[in-house]
């Protein structure tokens, strides 16, 4: 003897048909990008304490305590850790080591401006006397 309630539970369950539970991996990125550079040999790059990526709106991406991943012969750095976006203003102070010599490297809109410099003219004088002469003379 079945019961009416459980016929009808059965009957509903196969209208509808079974749903499916999709689990999402939240280490699936991570882990292909892994795969991706082990396949590229990237080696791990110790000792690095942090890591700025100067943008063209002016802000920086802030990692500390990175984990930096390197292969040369793709040119190819992976950086990972967490990262914190703050504007250059911010920062000025700990990373003004870093931004002497790479004014060429900096965006557009962070390099300083640079005042027209005047040519000098840098004409050579006409030559007035014969120095070979000269030189007989003091060497007598």
């Amino acid at each position: 003897v079945v019961s009416t309630q459980s016929t009808k539970q059965w009957y509903q369950r196969r209208v509808r048909g079974k749903k499916k539970v999709v689990h999402k991996s939240v280490g699936g990125d991570d882990k292909k990008l892994q795969l991706t550079l082990r396949k590229l040999q990237a080696n791990n790059i110790t000792g690095i304490e942090e890591v700025n990526i100067f943008r063209e709106d002016g802000s920086v991406i802030h990692f500390t305590n990175p984990k930096v991943q390197a292969t040369v012969q793709a040119n190819t750095f992976a950086i990972s850790g967490n990262p914190e976006t703050k504007q250059i203003s911010e920062m000025l102070p700990g990373i003004l080591h870093q931004l002497v010599g790479l004014s060429s490297g900096l965006p557009k809109t962070m390099k300083p401006q640079e005042e027209a410099i005047p040519e000098e003219d840098d004409e050579v004088p006409a030559l007035v006397e014969d120095f070979d002469e000269a030189s007989k003379n003091e060497a007598v």
